[in-house]
């Protein structure tokens, strides 16, 4: 299959792997089949939460994140097949990013873990927990793409995607990072900067192909309680109609809506985008014992 994307040249620069002695984590390794994954384990005696991040995300752009969320639960979050440290694979369909969480979770040996996704992520926290794989206690998806056979397209197109990806490996700087995501804080743009080219652009490409020809109402009928998606107010990947739908489609799945966010809901909208995780994090674990944020 051709994706129009160019082969991988990834790279991952000296200032980029610098930035990981400030991350309050632990770098472990797992194989899902013949890939080294690479995930960060935050630690910590809490309900393991297993974090697999979006399309262009490695592990460490969800930092800011997992550390808001460690009184609450233990994060380990993923560097997905074909991003950051772990290796370039021979597929990146959704059924690999399954298998990718699964061995998370066998091979570290965690107990009845807790998961959550953003976009991608999400998609592949929802079709594993449906799959009854990995035994979750409980999932967060994060403005999971809706889009799919007879949807209409992603949003974002692939060669905007691609092109972004060409900049970083060229080389990049948050100024150039700021220019796409002007309200993102800074440390983000940062980190964007420098670890976006670890990131194969054939991921990226066969990745996007899915959002189009995988159907995320396919299985999210499926996705069992505690279940609960948390989309932005703003986002074009889940629109009105899309929560709606899906609202209809799970009715005993919860639906929180972060006002003020896109698609990028942690980093468009940082303080109501982890209060919300936490609070439905907070009901999972203990869920007599949960305090409310405010965020609906």
């Amino acid at each position: 299959m051709t994706t129009g994307a160019s082969p991988a040249r990834r790279s991952v620069l000296q200032s980029a792997l610098a930035d990981l002695a400030d991350v309050p984590a632990t770098s472990r390794w797992v194989r899902s089949g013949g890939v080294r994954l690479h995930v960060l384990d935050y630690g910590g005696d809490g309900v393991p939460l297993v974090v697999v991040p979006g399309i262009t995300s490695p592990a460490i752009t969800m930092d800011f994140v997992a550390r808001q969320l460690r009184p609450v639960v233990r994060p380990i979050v993923v560097d997905m097949r074909g991003r950051g440290l772990s290796d370039s694979a021979a597929s990146y369909d959704l059924t690999d990013y399954v298998n990718d969480l699964v061995a998370v979770v066998e091979q570290l040996e965690l107990q009845q873990p807790l998961a959550l996704g953003h976009s991608m992520g999400a998609r592949a926290v929802g079709l594993a927990a449906a799959r009854r794989a990995g035994r979750l206690r409980g999932t967060v998806l994060v403005d999971p793409p809706m889009s799919g056979p007879e949807r209409g397209p992603y949003p974002a197109p692939l060669d905007a995607l691609l092109g972004q990806l060409d900049e970083a490996q060229r080389g990049t700087s948050a100024e150039q990072v700021a220019r796409a995501w002007p309200s993102w804080p800074r440390r983000e743009q940062e980190l964007r900067a420098r670890w976006l080219a670890s990131c194969d652009a054939r991921a990226v490409a066969e990745t996007h192909r899915g959002f189009e020809t995988d159907d995320f109402f396919a299985f999210w009928p499926s996705v069992p309680v505690p279940t609960v998606l948390i989309h932005g107010a703003d986002s074009p990947m889940v629109t009105r109609a899309g929560a709606a739908e899906a609202r209809a489609a799970n009715r005993a799945a919860r639906l929180v809506e972060v006002p003020a966010a896109g698609h990028m809901v942690f980093w468009d909208a940082p303080d109501a985008g982890v209060s919300a995780v936490r609070e439905v994090l907070a009901e999972m674990v203990h869920p007599a014992g949960a305090v409310s944020t405010g965020v609906r």
